[in-house]
């Protein structure tokens, strides 16, 4: 379960660090996008978490207890990075 814990931290850790460097981006250059820009990084990171549970819970997965484990630290690791990245930015 370590290494899932790991990858996930440096999946979360990324995907903040993506959004958190493009909101000041288009802050900088055209303010009036950030809400789409909120939008479509909402959208792309719940695909992308969607995406790797999917792929764990159907390839990777030993048992159901495994498959369930795995998905909830990805949604509760999901749910700090999205309060996380909201209070850095609004």
């Amino acid at each position: 379960m370590i290494p899932q814990i790991l990858f996930g931290i440096l999946f979360f850790t990324l995907l903040g660090v993506a959004y958190v460097k493009g909101y000041d981006v288009v802050k900088a250059h055209s303010p009036e996008h950030l809400v789409h820009f909120y939008l479509i990084m909402a959208t792309v990171r719940m695909l992308l978490v969607g995406t790797v549970v999917a792929i764990y819970v159907l390839l990777i997965a030993s048992d159901r207890e495994d498959a369930i484990r795995f998905a909830l630290i990805y949604i509760i690791m999901y749910a700090i990075m999205m309060v996380t990245t909201l209070i850095l930015r609004h």
